[in-house]
């Protein structure tokens, strides 16, 4: 009786705390105007929270992006808005999802919709009043969790109690689910990897094997942005105790071939591990002294900027590095030519890579980030007016 009674106040008790984690959303950011702007547009329209916000308030974590649905048709969120004086853009009308800028947010909200026809990247969508159905067509249970501003929880697959239990479930058949959209392997493995506390089930893993070939009918845009979201630094100090997950995750981008880094970072790197950015992750993963690192930049769509970053290191470690390569007088020529944040990535790099603790290197590190690459003292249009 006492474990029962004990339970029943545990569950009170995270009900408690979630709600207030997502009536907090309201209270952080300007969400209440979008809640205002649709509840108010007839007797009948609703908007709710949807997805990772949900997912991330049930969990404790940092809320970063903010998804809402809703029963009202696109057009109708566009009339909505627009009465209330709020900015937006149609991000994906064919699919009922509009952004909402207030102030420097975003708020994506989606009509709630039924999938008529998929082929692996994009589906047909028929717009519906039904929430149900809207949840049948999302991947995960932990993703089909909604709610309103107050913090009532709309949960019709018990996302809630898979996310609480550590379980990662597809709402239905895992292998109809893949196959309506491929990215949907990469999303299980960021998502097992995260929250997962049981084993892989032996159906899912099967489904997705069977299924993997259909990861090459993606765009690489998609792909560069679900692995962006797979380099997180908790995934990847915890895919060294999931082979299945990193295999999937090598099969998919096989240039990514030094996760070991990661797996054995020196005290250094431990501490500043946090502070690192996905294109450092990327350059750590890819470069060597092969051409792999320009074969990854060629295969996927990434910045301009972004691609120099990285062949910066590269062209750099090209070549047999020794003892000169890092002298001060080496490295302020890299400096001068090439900036900051080059400098810093070159003797970062060898330090994430270096299973010892070179501190000459370590205070390099530091002596870069408070220097400043000196302006000409004569500049070109004072130049010009001598001539």
């Amino acid at each position: 009786m006492k474990s029962l009674l004990d339970n029943l106040f545990f569950r009170s008790n995270n009900l408690n705390i979630v709600s207030n984690n997502l009536k907090q959303i309201s209270l952080d950011t300007p969400a209440s105007k979008i809640f205002f702007a649709i509840n108010s547009y007839s007797s009948l329209s609703e908007v709710r929270y949807v997805g990772g916000c949900v997912r991330k308030a049930i969990k404790g974590e940092k809320i970063d992006d903010i998804d809402l649905a809703t029963n009202l048709e696109p057009q109708e969120v566009c009339e909505a808005l627009k009465k209330n004086q709020i900015n937006y853009y149609a991000t994906g009308l064919e699919h009922g999802t509009i952004t909402a800028l207030i102030d420097d947010y975003k708020f994506e909200i989606t009509s709630l919709r039924e999938d008529i026809s998929t082929d692996g990247r994009h589906a047909q969508v028929k717009f519906s009043k039904d929430w149900k159905k809207d949840a049948s067509r999302r991947d995960f249970t932990i993703n089909a969790i909604y709610s309103d501003i107050e913090g009532n929880i709309f949960d019709p697959y018990n996302g809630k109690d898979d996310l609480e239990k550590g379980v990662i479930n597809f709402i239905g058949n895992p292998e109809i689910r893949v196959q309506e959209d491929y990215l949907r392997i990469l999303r299980y493995v960021r998502f097992f990897i995260t929250y997962s506390k049981q084993r892989h089930n032996h159906e899912i893993v099967k489904s997705l094997r069977k299924n993997f070939n259909g990861i090459s009918k993606l765009s690489k845009e998609r792909l560069i942005d679900e692995l962006e979201k797979i380099l997180d630094k908790k995934i990847l100090r915890n895919l060294s105790k999931d082979k299945f997950c990193l295999e999937i995750l090598q099969l998919t981008f096989p240039q990514l071939r030094y996760f070991d880094v990661f797996f054995r970072l020196n005290p250094y790197a431990e501490r500043v591990f946090i502070d690192i950015d996905f294109i450092f992750i990327v350059s750590l993963l890819i470069i060597d002294q092969t051409d792999n690192a320009e074969y990854f930049l060629y295969k996927f769509n990434i910045s301009k900027k972004n691609q120099k970053r990285i062949k910066n290191i590269y062209y750099f470690y090209k070549d047999k590095t020794t003892s000169k390569t890092f002298s001060e007088s080496n490295l302020n020529k890299v400096f001068y030519y090439q900036g900051k944040e080059t400098v810093i990535d070159i003797i970062n790099f060898k330090i994430f890579k270096s299973k010892k603790l070179d501190n000459r290197l370590i205070e390099l590190s530091k002596s870069y980030y408070n220097k400043s690459v000196p302006a000409m003292p004569v500049k070109a249009d004072t130049l010009m007016k001598k001539i």
